[in-house]
């Protein structure tokens, strides 16, 4: 095969899910050194019609080969999903100011991103409008969403130097993703490496990780451990969080591929404000543990999947620190199986998930005949959804259906979504879509009580249906797109504040959990930008999103009212001196709503209504490479502006970082 040797660059005029396909239509031998295992998903992510998660199972391993041969990827369906949006690209954003993944999704226009401490110490991720209970949160692929509350889904063990990339996942339909799914997706910085990282600054702050990767043959592993804290800006802001992650990659000839991923997380955090604005005192503890074991395998037009989860949650929360008032275990398990078959219409797609979760608490759930441990209450669910998908392509044209039903314990419901695309031109391409989309009560919407709260265990599933209307260009190192979508939701859960003279007594002077008839929201996103792999300017991007919502003012909701209206972002990054980078960040963010503000910490007595204001948040990182050695500063808040995401909890300041990163690697 050496001695027969092309003319010209060999040019793919087809690529479909045979591992040699690309090869074929070359009618000619061709000898490859190194071909990475992850090509036909990084091609799946521009073909949104069919598009099924960008999964990045085999992206983990390289196979070194003397002569032809490709190991295709086969990525877990969710059903269907119409499109995927990249939230974040560690490749095209390394240079950014970006510590956390909180911070690296504050300028992407589709999240609302509403943080209550520094350094990602608790956030949520809300998509669209929607809540952070409506987002599916996944780790390559797998379903790792907490049912209790939305606070904890994407408290996951992995750091940003482990996240390739972060997309969103819309149109899937069925239970969970209600405004959209976020996927997390890892791989190693390269085949072969050993990395550390090390960072302080103000606040008392320190960070160090150590990460790494090894390739052999078909096997790889991805292994990381991190420690991060903090004494806090202000008083019982402090934190500690330990992170450990590991993800192990196998392909055995005839039995298939596959991918383990497991991790552990134990934070905990004072949470001055946190989930009472008047209370400086309040503290919580978290530890999760996750894992998953995904099997893949191809034979002939046949293409087999299954998969398994299990994540685990402790959560202490304490009124005043050192005293605890709520404790929770929860459980969540999940499997995955299906099947694709590829023929001359198309390819067909039966499969289904199962998820069934549990807790124990002291304050959600069903009181228990005799307590389990320190927990008095407990409560269990089973989900699930079976569905049937077929995609066609065409020249110009793609097209996707998907129908099916899922089964909880309200009932079953129908489950469907489609979508097409067209692409007139060349880097052109026009897509519009339909879903249907629910969302069950989380374990806090039906149980959470307290002095200041009352439950509601009549509540049923939230239910939408979205339509979505998009284009996208690029052409050279020019990119822009632009989304319009409208969102018919029923039956919103929410917690509805009921004044003094509430007809209802035991309301009065409390939130109640309740379920508004509708929800309709509309919105639009535009992005665009410049991006270059040499010269003085790198990067420049622009976006911009709005959102708007006919929810009735005359409520005093928590959350589906004070959703972010205005959001524009700005990204740029230059290269100077050879070994010099300066990368700049700004937001300028609106929020709609009101909350209350209490000026004397400790004392709800005293309080007064204010309109979330405006504010515009600037960062920046100024880094030195050379070698294996990278040294960098970060300036966050720069402009030293005074805002707060969720009312009454300020966040912080100006804060300066400095670190080195040292890598040794082999590719």
């Amino acid at each position: 095969m050496k001695n027969i040797l092309p003319k010209q660059a060999p040019c793919w005029r087809r690529w479909n899910r045979k591992g040699w396909s690309a090869f074929a239509s070359l009618h000619r031998a061709v000898t490859i050194g190194v071909l990475s295992a992850g090509m036909s998903i990084l091609l799946l992510a521009t073909q949104s019609a069919s598009a099924q998660p960008a999964d990045t199972a085999a992206v983990l391993r390289e196979l070194r080969i003397r002569e032809v041969g490709v190991s295709g990827s086969l990525a877990a369906p969710l059903r269907n999903v119409q499109s995927q949006t990249p939230l974040f690209d560690r490749k095209a954003q390394a240079a950014a100011p970006y510590q956390t993944l909180e911070a690296a999704l504050r300028t992407a226009p589709s999240v609302d991103l509403r943080e209550r401490g520094g350094k990602g110490t608790q956030a949520d991720i809300s998509i669209r409008g929607g809540s952070f209970d409506q987002t599916m949160v996944l780790l390559n692929g797998i379903d790792f969403t907490d049912a209790r509350t939305g606070h904890q889904s994407h408290s996951l063990p992995v750091d940003l130097d482990c996240i390739s990339g972060v997309d969103l996942l819309e149109g899937i339909p069925g239970v969970g993703a209600y405004a959209g799914a976020v996927n997390i997706r890892t791989a190693p910085l390269l085949p072969r490496y050993l990395r550390f990282e090390g960072a302080g600054g103000h606040y008392g702050y320190a960070y160090a990780n150590l990460s790494g990767a090894v390739t052999a043959g078909r096997f790889s592993v991805l292994g990381a451990a991190s420690y991060r804290r903090s004494d806090g800006y202000r008083h019982n802001t402090d934190f500690d969080t330990y992170n450990a992650f590991v993800r192990a990659s196998c392909e055995v000839p005839r039995v298939g591929f596959f991918d383990l991923q497991a991790g552990y997380q134990n934070r905990a955090f004072g949470s001055n404000g946190f989930y009472a604005a008047y209370n400086p005192e309040q503290w919580e503890h978290t530890s999760t543990a996750l894992a998953s074991l995904r099997w893949l395998r191809q034979a002939g037009r046949f293409s087999l999947g299954a998969a398994v989860s299990y994540r685990k949650n402790f959560d202490r929360y304490d009124w005043t620190r050192g005293t605890p008032m709520n404790r929770h275990n929860t459980d969540h398990a999940g499997a995955k199986l299906w099947a694709d078959c590829e023929w001359a219409g198309g390819v067909t797609t039966l499969g289904g998930d199962y998820a069934f979760d549990h807790i124990y608490s002291t304050n959600l759930g069903e009181p228990l005949a005799v307590p389990h441990g320190d927990y008095s209450k407990a409560k269990a669910r089973h989900a699930g959804n079976l569905f049937l998908r077929h995609t066609k392509q065409w020249r110009r044209f793609d097209l996707a259906l998907s129908g099916g039903a899922s089964f909880t314990p309200y009932g079953p419901a129908a489950l469907w979504s489609v979508s097409g695309g067209y692409a007139p031109v060349q880097g052109l391409r026009l897509s519009v879509g339909a879903s249907q989309s629910m969302r069950l009560p989380t374990f806090t919407d039906l149980y959470y009580s307290s002095p200041a709260q009352i439950n509601n265990l009549d509540l049923v599933p939230e239910k939408a249906v979205t339509v979505r209307l998009g284009a996208e260009y690029a052409r050279g190192r020019w990119f822009a797109s632009v989304l319009g979508y409208y969102r018919a939701g029923r039956d919103i859960i929410d917690w509805v504040w009921h004044p003094e003279d509430d007809p209802v007594e035991e309301w009065r002077g409390k939130w109640h959990s309740e379920q508004s008839s509708a929800l309709d929201t509309f919105g639009v996103e535009v992005a665009g930008g410049y991006a270059s792999a040499s010269g003085f300017l790198r990067r420049l991007t622009l976006s911009y999103a709005f959102v708007s919502t006919d929810r009735s003012s005359d409520l005093i909701a928590k959350s589906a009212m004070d959703f972010l209206r205005h959001k524009a972002a700005l990204t740029a990054e230059v290269r100077f001196l050879r070994r010099m980078s300066f990368a700049l960040t700004a937001t300028v963010a609106d929020r709609n709503g009101s909350y209350t503000h209490y000026p004397v910490p400790g004392d709800s007595s005293v309080s007064e209504t204010r309109d979330f204001a405006p504010f515009f948040l600037l960062d920046a990182r100024l880094a030195w490479e050379k070698g294996i050695c990278r040294i960098y500063v970060d300036g966050t808040n720069i402009t030293d502006t005074a805002y707060c995401d969720m009312g009454g909890i300020p966040l912080p300041r100006a804060w300066v970082t400095a670190g080195v990163v040292l890598t040794i690697g082999r590719r």
